[in-house]
């Protein structure tokens, strides 16, 4: 499986958590008035295991990042101790870019 398709599905989790979250919230907001004893307690819990859900994608989302990042730190550090002066070269001509940009402003 591609990183792009379990980054997409991820954010797609995360989004439908968050909007069963809001949606309960807002529920609870409506029902409050109307709402005692057990009714109140039955909707608290679905808004806390909602808000839990939410949690550990977000924490899942955050590790997940993490990791590619640190994948592409790697690349990068790897492609410039195998190739320095393609590095070199590359870094002094996106430097010259900018610095035309910048002189233009």
């Amino acid at each position: 499986m591609s990183r792009k398709t379990t980054t997409a599905r991820t954010q797609d989790d995360l989004l439908t958590d968050f909007q069963t979250l809001v949606s309960d919230t807002e529920k609870l907001l409506q029902d409050t008035a109307g709402l005692a004893g057990e009714q109140a307690d039955e909707l608290r819990l679905q808004i806390h295991e909602s808000l839990q859900r939410a949690r550990d994608t977000l924490r899942d989302t955050e590790q997940h990042l993490r990791e590619r990042g640190q994948a592409a730190v790697q690349a990068t550090e790897g492609y410039v101790q195998e190739h320095p002066w393609q590095s070199v070269g590359l870094a002094a001509g996106v430097g010259f870019l900018l610095g035309l940009l910048a002189a233009r402003r």
